[in-house]
């Protein structure tokens, strides 16, 4: 198994993207692969639809109105969290994984300077699934990170009813404080997260107190960090990474149901409807391979490759939420006591930097061999292991189902344990079995198999065999269980009994397995929603609609009282609109157009607007919003800025491996003017940027600046760009 890439950073308000075309390689004359998510766009601050999964978990009625009520202090939030989600008896891990990360990259990284130990950000990602049947499915779909000394949290949240993740501030998070909850400018936050997902660091997540050296200083500062154990190997961030990667799928995952099957026709309702089959049999096989029939090509896969090929003739490349691992203490012997020492090591060198752009993480083709597997799996993420045990309750009801029995020959050989012997059974057609049986009094109790393989492609590991009525010397039935759950085939058939037949003290016997047809009630139950009055909202090309779907399926199966939605979500229905805290500011968009008409007679202040506005026009601090504020005082705060407005502008001179410091403007948001790096660099409009920071640089020390010296001390040395308050 190849390590995986992690360390939750959510900045640009939490993290990171790329820009323009995706960068794989490509036959001369081949189209280009389209962005499943393209970082220049970014789309609407606000949703047009639904709430994000943190608004609905919080909010809490208040007569004819909701509001968003967060518990404090966060070891309480966290307590929260975990009360929603289903716990792994056999794991020390909490359901949400929480990392420390003091040195990071996120945009709080400086909120706790000098003091990064005492006061370390937090990382939080949800893995887990929901506790009970209609608890919110929060599993991969939400993420926090928290900063005590800033008071804020900044959550990356799923919006089901959108389809996307959405990007949230809590402010004033404090003790005695009023928590404002808010939503941020996407622009700002793509720069980072480019695929509009969380992003993660690679191994061996060395930001994180993952790192022993890391560690060993957040013990020393004597604190206690919100309950979270200082000590911690990389299981947490292994799993956080884990996480982040489905979430990256998503994007796909939803473009193809919405726009892979066609329109809001019959067509793209049967393509649609075949999917949602697929993907229960997926789920309900537990991920294994299924072989499609004739039914499932004519309906969905034949159509769904001809819309993808029209659409998308070079494919869809899928953005990468892996960023470097950075170890910010490379090379240190001791914490030192100078504050200006310590706040060097919170540099971000360019290679390290989220901001920098990523190529797509690969390219997804419909004529892939693999293409609709990747698909129907990508969809199975969007069933909840409570879904799927809701389905399984529903299919071992009693029902008149067809049986297929399957026999075959076994050698059984005798074990150092008198009690125990190993079988192995074998069937033309690829019938396998391979375990261990027990016997207790001369009767056969249990077992445990490696192995077992079905002629229709089925194959199970780890199966556990518990018995399944009266046994007698010669014969015993077993119940086959994988995951704790009744055993399936990969076509989602359940294997309902194991029969061993062995005459006592013999070597040779046989099996016979039994497989109840029961996945075609799922089946004619997805026909009759396909073919019924929902068909235009349950199988349309909008966003998958998890929860109405499960509803309307369950409804089908006769268990209509178990509906998804609980009362903590019901609740968000009488929240206020979302807003954001400021009004946004889009790249390129003019001065006069987001600024009060003094302001736009301002020639500084108008020069810069269209190129940092997005980013450095908000409320926060992080990142410095220079541009807010009167005229005069942004005027100052530009000067104030100027040593670092003028490395990130001259940054863009030096080829990519020279660079100590990302551009400014991201690359990644470079098309949204129009431009590219390659084309900025040159662009007469940077040289006018930087010919007016040089400008005040002169008029401050009398003389023109000089990228070296400018850096010789580091660019943390650099003043602020926000003057002191």
């Amino acid at each position: 198994m190849s390590r995986p890439q992690a360390l939750l950073l959510l900045p640009a308000l939490l993290l990171g993207f790329t820009c323009g075309q995706a960068s794989h390689a490509q036959a001369a004359g081949a189209p280009a692969p389209t962005w499943v998510v393209d970082p220049a766009l970014p789309g609407e601050n606000l949703p047009g639809v639904g709430r994000s999964l943190f608004d609905r978990l919080f909010a809490v009625q208040r007569g004819e109105q909701a509001e968003i009520e967060l518990p404090f202090p966060f070891e309480a939030l966290l307590a929260r969290l975990d009360a929603q989600l289903q716990r792994e008896p056999a794991s020390p891990l909490p359901p949400a994984k929480r990392v420390l990360i003091p040195l990071g990259r996120s945009l709080q990284r400086t909120a706790a300077a000098p003091d990064y130990f005492a006061y370390p950000r937090v990382v939080v990602a949800v893995d887990a699934s929901p506790a009970a049947f209609g608890a919110p499915l929060l599993k991969d779909r939400l993420y926090l990170g928290y900063q005590e000394k800033s008071a804020v949290l900044e959550v990356i949240s799923y919006n089901e009813a959108a389809g996307r993740f959405e990007f949230q501030l809590v402010k004033d998070y404090r003790a005695g404080g009023k928590p404002k909850v808010v939503y941020a400018p996407r622009t700002l936050c793509f720069a980072c997260h480019q695929n509009g997902a969380p992003i993660f660091s690679r191994a061996l997540w060395d930001e994180s107190n993952a790192n022993p050296q890391v560690a060993a200083l957040l013990l020393a500062s004597g604190r206690r960090f919100y309950g979270i154990p200082v000590e911690r190997g990389v299981d947490v961030p292994y799993a956080i990474d884990n996480a982040s990667e489905r979430a990256n799928g998503f994007a796909l995952t939803q473009l193809l149901w919405q726009e892979g099957c066609g329109g809001n026709d019959v067509t793209g309702h049967r393509c649609r409807a075949g999917l949602f089959a697929a993907t229960l049999r997926h789920a309900l096989a537990g991920g294994q391979s299924w072989t499609a029939d004739a039914d499932f090509e004519q309906a969905v896969a034949a159509p769904l490759r001809a819309e993808a090929r029209r659409r998308w003739p070079g494919g869809l490349a899928i953005g990468n939420p892996d960023i470097a691992n950075r170890n910010p203490l490379q090379g240190m012997r001791h914490w030192p006591a100078d504050s200006a020492a310590r706040v060097a090591f919170s540099h971000v060198a360019a290679p390290f930097d989220p901001l920098l752009p990523r190529p797509s993480r690969e390219v997804w083709r419909a004529d892939a061999p693999d293409a609709l597997r990747k698909l129907v799996a990508g969809l199975s993420e969007f069933v909840a292991a409570t879904d799927r045990a809701r389905l399984d309750a529903a299919l071992a009801r009693p029902a008149t189902v067809p049986v297929v029995r399957v026999t075959a020959p076994c050698r059984f050989a005798a074990s150092k344990a008198a009690s125990r012997a190993s079988l192995r059974c074998v069937a033309p057609g690829g019938t396998l079995l391979e375990g261990t049986l027990a016997w207790q009094a001369g009767r056969l109790v249990d077992g445990d198999l490696t192995r077992l393989t079905l002629a229709d492609g089925t194959a199970l590991n780890a199966v556990r065999l518990r018995p399944a009525g009266r046994a007698t010397p010669a014969v015993t039935k077993l119940q086959p269980i994988v995951d704790g759950r009744a055993a399936r085939t990969a076509a989602g058939n359940a294997i309902a009994v194991i029969e061993v037949r062995r005459p006592a003290g013999n070597d040779h016997g046989e099996v016979m397995i039994e497989v109840r047809q029961d996945f075609a009630i799922v089946q004619q139950a997805v026909d009759r929603l396909v073919s019924g009055p929902q068909v235009a909202a349950l199988f349309a090309p909008a966003p998958f609609p998890r929860e109405p779907l499960f509803a309307a399926l369950f409804g089908e199966l006769g268990m209509a009282g178990a509906r998804g939605g609980t009362g903590c979500c019901q609740a968000a229905r009488a929240l206020p609109p979302p807003q954001l805290e400021v009004p946004a500011v889009a790249p390129a968009e003019p001065a006069a157009a987001a600024m009060p008409p003094t302001a736009a007679n301002d020639t500084a202040q108008r020069s810069f607007q269209p190129y940092c506005a997005a980013c450095h026009q908000t409320a926060e601090t992080f990142p410095p919003n220079f541009l807010q504020g009167s005229p005069a005082e942004v005027v100052t705060r530009l000067r104030h800025c100027a040593p670092r407005l003028y490395v990130r502008l001259a940054m863009a001179d030096l080829l990519p491996e020279q660079r100590e410091k990302t551009p400014m403007p991201p690359e990644s948001v470079l098309p949204a003017f129009a431009s590219s790096s390659q084309a900025w660099r040159s662009s007469p409009l940077r040289a006018a940027l930087l010919a007016q920071v040089e400008g005040w640089l002169r008029a401050e020390t009398g003389q023109s600046p000089q990228l070296r010296s400018m850096l010789s001390a580091g660019y943390e040395a650099l003043r602020p760009c926000l003057p002191p308050q």
